[in-house]
């Protein structure tokens, strides 16, 4: 199979999951979706957790000492949402989402407009920023193949059923952000080879499962938080990482 064959099927599954939610979507109850996109958000936080726990992985605290991964972490999310918040991130994110749905879907004002962007953004965060994109992504990159983007095209095709059902056609027009940030990301791991070193991505994975925490808290409708200002902080984990074991 090619570089880049996970991103196709991923894009593949999402489409052909959300064209079923849209079909199967007008039978089920207001009551039913929502509680559909709380288990939804359950399950996303149980894959943040998992993701988040990596921060006691024996090759981070031994690359930087059992006290700094935290403070990584800390100083990633914390700059990176200052970055994030300085440049809009999330409010851009949402206006792409505005102009999508004026070009994909009819009715272009009121509750089909936010129903189109709360779909795009909600799902676009979760297929795209979790530890799987990432790591699966760079390993398909780097020659490792597909497997891990194929389980999560696996997971993301019946989500995507899930949030289609909920949210509408936005949740399929994220098909187009899994196609920018998989490929981006794959592209950097054909360009990076075997450069960044297992801590930096062990960083990397821990600091987006605190992200997916915050997507889970906004699916429950427990804490709405601009989760897209937060994602610089996936680039800066890598950095405080290596200035860590510089020190360390």
């Amino acid at each position: 199979m090619f570089i880049g064959i996970g991103t196709v099927i991923n894009i593949t599954t999402v489409i052909a999951g959300a064209g079923l939610g849209l079909l199967i979507g007008h039978r089920l109850t207001e009551r039913t979706r929502s509680l559909v996109t709380d288990a939804l958000g359950l399950v996303t936080l149980l894959i943040a957790a998992q993701a988040a726990m990596e921060i006691s992985r024996r090759v981070l605290t031994d690359a930087v000492g059992t006290s700094l991964p935290i403070l990584i972490v800390l100083g990633s999310l914390v700059l990176g949402g200052i970055g994030g918040s300085i440049f809009r991130l999330e409010e851009r994110l949402e206006g792409f989402g505005g102009w999508l749905q004026t070009k994909l879907a009819r009715g272009g004002a009121g509750d089909s407009r936010e129903r189109f962007i709360e779909g795009f953004v909600t799902s676009s965060l979760v297929f795209c920023f979790g530890p799987l994109t990432i790591l699966g992504s760079i390993n398909e990159g780097l020659g490792n193949g597909a497997d891990q983007l194929i389980l999560k095209s696996v997971l993301d095709g019946f989500a995507a059923l899930a949030f289609a059902a909920s949210f509408g056609i936005g949740v399929m027009a994220s098909a187009l952000s899994i196609g920018v940030v998989q490929g981006s990301l794959t592209v950097l791991g054909v360009a990076i080879g075997s450069f960044m070193p297992e801590p930096h991505l062990v960083a990397v994975t821990a600091t987006g499962g605190l992200i997916l925490v915050g997507v889970a808290l906004r699916l429950l409708n427990i804490k709405i938080m601009p989760i897209a200002d937060l994602l610089p902080a996936l680039i800066l984990a890598p950095l405080l990482t290596q200035l860590a074991i510089v020190v360390h």
